[in-house]
């Protein structure tokens, strides 16, 4: 049996990458000893805040080889998600309506990210034979942009963002890890330069410095990790932002390098990219659960769902109509629910108690 080409393999791997719909596949080995003071230094901050799972396995998170015995390589793909070249910042202004993160409006991409990925590892033991593998998409103590920048895919901005330069930062990661001694790829340098676009633009002023995140100030945490009430500081700035937050990836320059993705799964669905938040409001339990089937947003559970969309109706336009819709939910069973209509309602001026 002929002696197996790794450089070749390598880059029959990024053809196939392509194929499966990936935008880029990069490799690098799994070496992140360079990163493992700054997520500890994180850690010993509590930026983290209530994400408990980021300061556990910390080891298997900077050790690949520990994760997946046997890995020496990553590869690592980016799959764009972005249905809009549009960065604006205008669907945050539109009070009355419902401002939901771009990669939740449609279906999750979980599963979508890894079946490609094992079609992938399934084409490479077809040309290399049986070979030890496991793949990863947001599910496991990976440090996933850590890895994409080492494999020349991008930087980390100083919003910790990974910034591709052809495309932004509008995309999915996933990786292989793996026990294939592939060549690996050249790391990108940093492009940020003075820029301080993210740092400027965040609604609660989450960043400490560049590239570093206090997650606890931050509205993608507050309204998907926090499964309590959000702290009063933070409620106006959350404005209409009812699942996560853009803002600073909205005003990262090169996110004018934003690619189309071609994803049907990755398009909205019930309208999440300009629904009225009383509609959504509106949503029985059970409609939230058939709407949110296959989506990121089921995760976060009704009683969140209401607790975000009454935030955001407490910063919505005051009128009659939004009025009786917070009154209606003042009895609701869930105690998280009732203090934010109350909050909400108070903002309109109306008393409850």
């Amino acid at each position: 049996m002929p002696k197996l080409n790794y450089s070749q393999l390598a880059s029959q791997i990024k053809v196939w990458g392509s194929e499966l719909g990936f935008q880029q596949i990069a490799i690098t080995d799994a070496d992140l000893d360079n990163y493992a003071k700054y997520l500890s230094a994180w850690i010993d901050n509590n930026y983290h805040g209530a994400m408990t799972y980021m300061a556990e396995n910390h080891e298997k998170r900077c050790h690949p080889e520990q994760l997946h015995p046997g890995t020496i390589r990553i590869i690592t793909a980016r799959m764009d998600y972005s249905v809009s070249k549009s960065n604006s910042l205008h669907p945050i202004q539109q009070r009355d309506r419902a401002y939901v993160s771009r990669y939740a409006r449609g279906r999750d991409y979980h599963k979508l990210v890894r079946k490609r990925l094992q079609q992938l590892a399934d084409k490479i033991e077809e040309a290399a034979g049986p070979f030890g593998y496991r793949a990863f998409v947001d599910s496991a103590p990976v440090l996933e942009r850590a890895l994409a920048e080492k494999s020349g895919m991008g930087w980390i901005g100083k919003n910790t963002m990974l910034i591709n330069k052809n495309a932004g930062s509008w995309f999915f990661l996933g990786e292989l890890f793996t026990d294939l001694p592939l060549p690996i790829d050249d790391r990108d340098s940093d492009h940020c330069g003075s820029c301080a676009a993210c740092l400027d633009i965040c609604p609660t002023q989450a960043f400490v410095g560049p590239k570093v995140l206090d997650a606890t100030r931050c509205i993608s945490y507050l309204t998907i990790e926090l499964r309590g009430s959000i702290p009063e500081e933070f409620r106006k700035p959350m404005g209409n932002r009812i699942f996560g937050c853009d803002d600073c990836q909205l005003v990262c320059p090169w996110n004018k390098f934003t690619q189309i993705s071609e994803e049907t799964d990755f398009s909205p669905r019930h309208n999440l990219d300009d629904a009225k938040l009383i509609e959504l409001f509106q949503w029985t339990e059970q409609e939230f659960f058939l709407k949110t089937s296959g989506s990121p947003i089921r995760r976060i559970g009704y009683e969140c769902w209401l607790r975000n969309i009454a935030v955001a109706l407490g910063n919505a336009n005051t009128n009659e109509e939004t009025i009786t819709a917070l009154k209606a939910s003042l009895n609701h069973p869930s105690k998280l629910v009732r203090e934010h209509v109350q909050w909400a309602l108070e903002q309109h001026g109306q008393r409850t108690g």
